[in-house]
């Protein structure tokens, strides 16, 4: 990924005229009908594609994609135009309303269009407000789900997002509204025996843990930071709601991230995979046989794959 927070691999986007040139496919002299599919890439490692999303992938004329969509994703359609309409904080490709514009003029220009965006298309995805253009102009178009980054990230970090004994309830929030506030229904929010899921919440970790206190959590409640998860490059990070802005601070955690809070997040140092695990057992030996027990640092906050 460049400075721009374009992804390898990507087309510049293109321009009206190709835009237009593209309504030339045409099939036996017939204009081909167009279409959209919106379809989650999942969130990051490409072997949690679905069978579906790599079919359509694959028989698609243009992919119109996010950021986040990893270069084997989009090799999965070699023939395709790629159009490039990523988001990061304060730098857009293109804006909301001139990504749903797109997709319109693409299939009516008689383009099988993939939107391929990174989690699924339904949970902050802005899928929904797509969908409602597409709906309202008349375009075919489906929904393909894709496993979210909440429950891909938690399943390859060994965080179970419910547990009878620990958490009856799952709730998923965004660390930013759309006015750029976080003005959450905290007393919802720091209620017993859930789990909080936080989607780009990186830059507001510290308020999200002082409001969660502050409405009756205990500072003592387990969290953790996850870092491009699923992928090579996954770092997590765990601590509590008093210790995890600090711990992420000085692990120079950077977006995209997911945060978890809740008792469900103790139990990763039992349920970790088996190759991070001994990865982890193998940097406390190391530790062990340079340092004293008593002088060790503690493994709260320890980054995996760092």
């Amino acid at each position: 990924m460049d400075d721009g927070g374009r992804s390898r691999g990507e087309a510049p986007i293109v321009s009206l005229r190709e835009r237009i040139d593209m309504g030339a496919t045409r099939r036996r002299g017939a204009r081909v009908p167009g279409s959209v599919a919106l379809v989650g890439a999942g969130p990051g490692d490409p072997d949690l594609l679905t069978v579906k999303a790599v079919a359509l992938i694959k028989r698609a004329d243009v992919i119109v994609h996010d950021r986040l969509v990893a270069p084997e994703i989009l090799a999965l359609a070699p023939r395709a135009r790629r159009v490039y309409v990523g988001k990061s904080r304060s730098r857009h490709a293109l804006a909301q309303s001139a990504i749903n514009a797109l997709l319109v003029e693409l299939a009516r220009c008689g383009q099988r269009v993939v939107r391929l965006k990174g989690g699924d298309p339904y949970i902050f995805g802005r899928g929904g407000e797509e969908a409602e253009v597409l709906a309202a102009n008349g375009v075919p178009f489906e929904v393909v789900p894709g496993i979210s980054a909440a429950n891909g990230i938690a399943a390859c970090t060994g965080i179970p997002l419910t547990h009878r004994d620990h958490a009856q309830t799952c709730v998923f929030i965004t660390g930013h509204l759309k006015d750029g506030t976080m003005d959450l229904d905290w007393p919802a929010l720091a209620r017993p025996h859930q789990t909080l899921v936080v989607y780009m919440g990186l830059l507001a970790l510290p308020m999200l843990c002082d409001e969660l206190v502050r409405h009756g959590l205990a500072a003592t409640t387990p969290a953790a930071v996850i870092q491009h998860g699923t992928t090579a490059a996954q770092r997590v990070v765990t601590g509590n709601l008093a210790t995890l802005p600090r711990l992420a601070d000085a692990a120079a955690l950077e977006s995209p991230t997911l945060i978890i809070i809740g008792d469900v997040v103790a139990l990763r140092e039992r349920l970790m995979p088996y190759d991070e695990a001994a990865a982890s057992a193998s940097v406390l030996r190391f530790a062990r046989s340079a340092t004293s027990v008593t002088d060790l640092p503690s493994t709260e906050g320890i980054s995996a794959n760092p």
